[in-house]
């Protein structure tokens, strides 16, 4: 059985890597012969990358994935989908998470890997739904950990209650890479043995077990898996692309991809890597701590920094030491985003402060309250009492608590278009403040070859004020602009 390869190289490499700052520009040099490579999928949008792009790239993370399905028309796109989060922090109302997905599909995006952080079926039926509705393809994720309350048979239920809610595939996702080898065996071989359905394998290289873990599920029938560029791999990352379709090839899982064409690759990003050294995390190598923190690939750099800029850089071992503490307070919840980062705040906290829940974070006593949704098994009872001061906690599904939001949150964006001097055609904005253009032109950050083409047929007008005149003079670019963009969507 040939093996379908997911290149994760435009996502969760550089996410986990580098922090999610690829550029655009830095991606559509190389989608030509990414998309002549014969990939089952490319992951290339959602995750940390919508954030990313609107919070440090100055990209609109719409016309990236437009411009991706134009230079890669041949391969099925893929996304990382938070389920009722979407790509937030937080659940939205039904009606914005269908909103959301029809807007995906219609901008291009084929397949939509769709997770919660909780294992909360509930939390992911919106989402599901709404991706087979658009004749998408609803992929359900369990997002795989270990804990006195996971067993196989947590596996094996939940299987089977993504598929009663309705999917297409089933992802095994091991954020943190502490899927074993022989776990993997076991689990595929049982998912396989129980249920008809198409199964993938996502595993991190950060303990060093990825790619014998890929191998044994391999054994046991896993029809797809991710990986990533050997020159955008391993540490926090993914098994390298090259090394598995070497290793299968021959054999009746090859996967009949060409190896020259994944080194032309490989060369490409082994010169653009380097331009985003700054970045990237201190791993050399493998970290076996993550064996009982599990801590996801991508965490890693955010604890790091996080700990640089409060001065204590050299409390990283104890906060990873206090992260399972933590977790088992809380429920012993999987660590993926955004429990990985309540839980990692939380333990920082606890560890600056000296004083275990000295602080306890908003974040943390929402899932203490339930407003995240189920935990595998009851949190501390102590910590629950102290938060909800006489209160209820939440066992509803956590978004049927919320209002239809999207007529809402439009008309917020007219009064703050109107405000700022905005015009809205639709969904898209069609002309911006020309001192707003010009001031994003001139910054570092924003830069960019796609930003200055966006820019290009603007046309100058002076200042309105005295102050943007001034202000004018400290900028590369001397003068505002007037945008006429095409619409988002």
């Amino acid at each position: 059985m040939t093996v379908a390869i997911t290149d994760v190289v435009l996502r969760d490499a550089h996410q986990s890597l580098f922090a999610t700052r690829l550029r655009l520009d830095d991606m559509l040099p190389i989608a030509a012969q990414l998309d002549d490579v014969g990939y089952g999928s490319l992951e290339c949008w959602g995750g940390a990358t919508f954030d990313a792009c609107i919070r440090f790239l100055g990209e609109d993370p719409w016309l990236r994935l437009r411009e991706l399905k134009k230079a890669m028309p041949k391969t099925p796109l893929q996304m990382l989908l938070r389920g009722q989060n979407l790509l937030g922090y937080r659940h939205y109302a039904d009606d914005v998470v269908e909103r959301f997905v029809e807007r995906a599909v219609k901008n291009g995006m084929d397949v939509f890997r769709v997770f919660d952080a909780m294992n909360d079926p509930r939390n992911m039926k919106a989402a599901l739904q709404a991706v087979r509705s658009h004749g998408a393809h609803a992929q359900g994720t369990l997002s795989y950990t270990t804990s006195p309350a996971h067993t196989l048979q947590t596996w094996l239920d939940l299987t089977e209650q993504l598929l009663e809610t309705g999917v297409d595939s089933i992802a095994i996702k091991d954020m943190s890479g502490i899927l074993t080898p022989m776990a993997a065996y076991e689990l595929v071989s049982e998912i396989k043995k129980r249920f008809e359905v198409r199964l993938h394998l996502h595993c991190h290289a950060t303990t060093g077990m990825a790619e014998m873990t890929l191998l044994k599920a391999i054994e046991a029938g896993v029809d797809g898996v991710d990986t990533a560029i050997s020159s955008m791999s391993a540490t926090y990352g993914h098994p390298a692309t090259e090394a598995l379709v070497a290793t299968l090839a021959g054999t009746e899982h090859d996967t009949g991809l060409d190896i020259l064409k994944l080194e032309n690759i490989a060369a490409y990003f082994r010169e653009v890597r380097k331009k985003y050294h700054a970045f990237e995390g201190q791993l050399k190598g493998y970290d076996s701590r993550i064996l009982v923190a599990q801590v996801p690939g991508g965490m890693l750099t955010n604890l790091e920094s996080q700990l640089k800029q409060q001065n204590a850089a050299d409390k990283l071992d104890q906060v990873l030491a206090e992260i399972p503490r933590v977790r088992e307070d809380l429920g012993f919840i999987p660590l993926v985003t955004p429990t990985s980062q309540i839980v990692g705040t939380q333990a920082v906290l606890n560890v600056l402060t000296g004083e275990r829940y000295k602080t306890i974070a908003k974040e943390t006593a929402g899932i203490l309250k339930g407003e995240y949704g189920h935990t595998p098994v009851p949190v501390n009872a102590a910590l629950q009492a102290r938060v909800l001061e006489g209160g209820a906690p939440v066992t509803c599904r956590p978004a049927d608590l919320l209002k239809p939001e999207l007529a809402e949150l439009e008309a917020d964006v007219r009064r703050q278009a109107q405000e700022k001097g905005i015009t809205l055609a639709g969904n898209a904005m069609t002309t911006c403040s020309p001192w707003r253009c010009s001031r994003r032109l001139a910054s570092n950050s924003l830069r960019t070859a796609t930003t200055r083409r966006r820019l290009s047929h603007c046309r100058r007008r002076k200042p309105r004020s005295r102050w943007q005149k001034q202000r004018s003079l400290q900028l590369p670019v001397s003068t505002p602009w007037k945008w006429k963009a095409k619409p988002l969507w």
